[in-house]
């Protein structure tokens, strides 16, 4: 894939941990600089861990699925892109509800952030498509964002939640899309 499609990918994948970045800096009384680097440090792990297991698990059954494989990587990016948005229109405020700094809390948010990396690794593997680039690029931007989003949660509340929920589901169904026509 082009370094565009991968930058772009990178920045819909960390959208989700990007809002619960800010939603988390929201629910720290006073952030300090080490809850924003432990935040994002989990964000961006899971983030660059995930699409490694999708993309051995794509690599072990590719030659069963290769006839419908690019339907498989759009139907994937699609719905994950779909479920962003919609939770992105839900006004449910169960995100707030945990205290970030905890790590049993926060591995979850991690791994709940980095289910759609999974599912792009994968489809990365279906379409024969090279993983480092990737794993670089959304492990820096998802970081970088995480940290951020914990800085501005504390400071600005919920003014980039939704919007960035929303940004990184439009991004992945039109990759997933795109795999399609292509």
């Amino acid at each position: 894939m082009s370094l565009i499609t991968v930058i772009l990918t990178s920045f819909g994948l960390a959208m989700d941990a990007f809002a619960v970045a800010v939603c988390s800096g929201l629910t720290i009384k006073k952030v300090q600089f080490k809850d924003a680097l432990l935040i994002a440090t989990f964000f961006g792990g899971f983030q660059v861990f995930m699409p490694i297991i999708g993309w051995f698990f794509g690599l072990t059954f590719r030659d069963l699925i290769t006839d419908f494989d690019h339907w498989i990587a759009f139907i994937l990016l699609g719905f994950i892109g779909i479920r962003m948005i919609i939770e992105a229109m839900d006004n449910d405020e169960e995100k707030l509800e945990k205290n970030p700094r905890n790590l049993y809390n926060l591995f979850g948010l991690a791994i709940a952030t980095s289910i759609d990396s999974l599912a792009v690794g994968l489809s990365f593997s279906l379409v024969e498509s090279g993983i480092v680039n990737l794993l670089i690029a959304v492990g820096i931007i998802t970081f970088t964002l995480s940290f951020a989003g914990v800085i501005l949660g504390g400071k600005f509340g919920h003014l980039f939640e939704k919007q960035a929920e929303m940004i990184g589901g439009v991004i992945l169904v039109f990759l997933g899309v795109r795999i399609l026509l292509l």
